[in-house]
């Protein structure tokens, strides 16, 4: 059931939602929280889309926010509320507002969507593209108890990840720590498998995917190891490579699809380690709305601290190579002679060099 309502208020959606309710024979609320979704109008369907899926496990009202850009100064200056209410199959398992801003309500949603929120339950704003640095601090974002936002789609991702460490509250959390959750679980059942100790580890996927940064940052700062970035062709996340005392343990996915999980003096083991739909990520943050301190420890761990600790003690595979040469040369040529020794020695340092 739709229900089209232009020029509106938000008292008037409030009785389309009683008597859309009434007309398809469910008068009871049924919803146990309310999800705010701020977005354009490009990204809203698949945004919308998205959120009814995961309403299937988390029954809930969507209020969907769309800032309509008014292009001249008399279309800005009028201030109007268009709104769709969908009900019923239209609506999945939940309740659906499209809220449409034109003119100064735009930088008034605030007051919009505080009387359409469902009382004495939780509420949680999704920015799915253009979120905000500090969305504990943005209006629509002071009305919840969790934030959602999504580097991967900003147009600088990794700036972005920086900026949301320094804001970061209680509450916040990103898609892309999201994405990286079947790695975490995978790489910890590992661990569990073998007892060792890690000494490094080498985290390889596409260039300017955060989610690569905080799996990184993660295992830097539960292992106090030194973690070292690698790019990749992607898609996504393809490798992890842990450097232990008991040998290396490896994490591969080259397809983005069908992982491999090697491990030293085991069989090799395949693993479905598929990229997941947004639905799935958005159902996985309904799942808990406390504040998530993992993520706030790896968030804060510091991409520049990270660098650092890579460039000074985990050296590029290429170098570890070279040197493991200079060395073997050096024991093969103290049995043959000093003559031969200076002979060998001088191609081998030339390779290190490069």
């Amino acid at each position: 059931m739709k229900t089209d309502l232009t020029d509106t208020t938000s008292s008037k959606i409030n009785k389309a939602l009683v008597l859309g309710r009434r007309a398809i024979g469910t008068p009871a609320v049924g919803m146990v929280l309310t999800l705010v979704i701020v977005t354009d109008e490009e990204n809203a369907y698949d945004a919308l889309k998205a959120a009814n899926e995961a309403s299937r496990e988390h029954p809930s009202r969507t209020l969907v926010v769309i800032k309509r850009v008014s292009r001249s100064p008399r279309d800005r200056a009028k201030a109007r509320l268009d709104a769709e209410v969908r009900l019923g199959a239209d609506a999945s398992t939940g309740e659906t507002v499209v809220l449409r801003l034109y003119g100064e309500v735009v930088d008034h949603a605030q007051s919009v969507v505080l009387p359409l929120l469902l009382p004495d339950a939780p509420v949680v704003v999704w920015w799915p593209v253009n979120a905000p640095t500090d969305p504990a601090n943005d209006p629509l974002g002071a009305l919840a108890q969790r934030r959602v936002t999504d580097t991967y789609a900003a147009e600088q991702p990794i700036q972005e990840l920086t900026e949301h460490a320094d804001a970061y509250t209680p509450g916040d959390t990103d898609l892309s720590w999201t994405r990286i959750t079947p790695w975490r679980s995978m790489l910890a059942a590992a661990l569990d498998q073998v007892a060792c100790k890690v000494t490094s580890a080498v985290v390889e996927g596409e260039e300017f995917n955060p989610s690569v940064e905080l799996l990184a940052m993660w295992l830097a700062d539960r292992l106090g190891v030194p973690v070292r970035r690698s790019k990749s062709a992607g898609p996504g996340l393809t490798s992890v490579r842990m450097e232990t005392d008991a040998g290396p343990i490896v994490l591969d996915r080259p397809d983005g699809s069908l992982a491999t999980l090697s491990i030293q003096g085991q069989p090799d083991r395949a693993v479905a380690l598929k990229r997941r739909e947004t639905a799935e990520l958005i159902a996985e943050e309904l799942r808990r709305l406390d504040p998530d301190d993992t993520y706030a420890s790896a968030l804060r761990f510091g991409l520049e601290r990270l660098d650092e600790e890579a460039a000074t003690t985990a050296p590029e595979p290429e170098a570890a190579e070279a040197e493991a040469v200079v060395v073997e040369v050096e024991e093969v040529t103290e049995t043959e002679g000093t003559s031969k020794r200076a002979a060998k020695k001088a191609p081998a340092r030339k390779a290190a060099a490069r």
